[in-house]
């Protein structure tokens, strides 16, 4: 195997507690090495695991791994797992797994899993859904896409997102969370391939040519996964099309750097909202030849 041959790769490092008494990693661990590396796949393909398979009406269960062992990993090693999928039959996926130091190709596996029902065990088809976003994401294409639209148009997924984020995780007061703007403002959403909301965020009128950027919400399960910076891309655009010169946004402090990565500077002192610390943020729509 060579780390060409692999589009996705998750990176560890080896712990204390994964050397055995030959200071090499111990060989059980690089099934879990693996494992880790899978779990993280499913956020590269946009799919929250246990939402996307209860929507697919199944899961999946692990009928064969296979380990080939061709050198060790040592204390403190940074690798870095690729992942794959190679295969999809009727009701099952292989995929391989390759664990590589720099360029050096240390350990290679085969997963083999069947796609069936959780109440019986029993195998079912892989849905089509499922099975294009496994050969698209294999093929270099997207897994998810951001719409805007009306309340009308986009508010049961941005609102079902929004309350799980703000709501549920974060304790925010419902009566908070929804207000008159919802009704006439401009809204985004990003959907993986299957079809659901995995982030979400509004953009107010303008007020002396400075817009507003508010709502921002991403699955948990998904952060750091650039769907967030996709919503403000489409938002900021939409704030630039209409010709306002600022755009602006409370930013929960925990939050902060995200924006900054962004080009958002910290405008003004700290406040608290619901409890929650922030800062107000802004950022230049005009390029630097105006």
């Amino acid at each position: 195997m060579q780390r060409s041959d692999f589009r996705f790769f998750h990176r560890l490092r080896v712990r204390w507690a994964e050397v055995d008494m030959q200071k090499i990693v111990f060989n059980a661990h690089y099934l879990m090495y693996f494992d880790t590396a899978i779990a993280d796949y499913w956020r590269a393909l946009a799919l929250p695991y246990e939402e996307a398979m209860h929507a697919l009406g199944g899961d999946l269960y692990v009928r064969k791994a296979t380990i080939d062992f061709r050198a060790s990993a040592r204390m403190d090693d940074v690798l870095d797992v690729g992942m794959r999928c190679t295969r999809i039959g009727n009701s099952s996926m292989v995929f391989e797994g390759g664990l590589f130091r720099q360029d050096q190709f240390l350990v290679g596996c085969e997963l083999v899993y069947v796609f069936a029902d959780p109440a019986t065990q029993t195998s079912k088809p892989v849905p089509a859904l499922l099975r294009e976003v496994l050969t698209g994401y294999e093929a270099g294409e997207r897994m998810s896409t951001v719409e805007t639209g009306d309340w009308a148009t986009l508010g049961e997924g941005a609102s079902a997102l929004r309350r799980a984020v703000f709501i549920e995780e974060q304790n925010i007061p419902e009566a908070m969370e929804w207000d008159e703007h919802d009704a006439v403002v401009l809204h985004a959403v990003a959907r993986n391939r299957i079809g659901q909301v995995i982030a979400t965020g509004r953009l107010l009128p303008a007020e002396n040519g400075v817009s507003h950027i508010g709502r921002m919400a991403v699955h948990r399960n998904l952060r750091s996964g650039g769907h967030g910076a996709a919503v403000m891309q489409v938002l900021e655009e939409a704030a630039r099309a209409r010709g306002d010169s600022v755009v602006a946004l409370n930013a929960q402090r925990s939050a902060e750097r995200f924006y900054a990565r962004l080009g958002y500077v910290p405008h003004g002192d700290g406040f608290e909202e619901a409890g929650i610390p922030h800062i107000e943020m802004r950022r230049s729509l005009l390029s630097s030849s105006q």
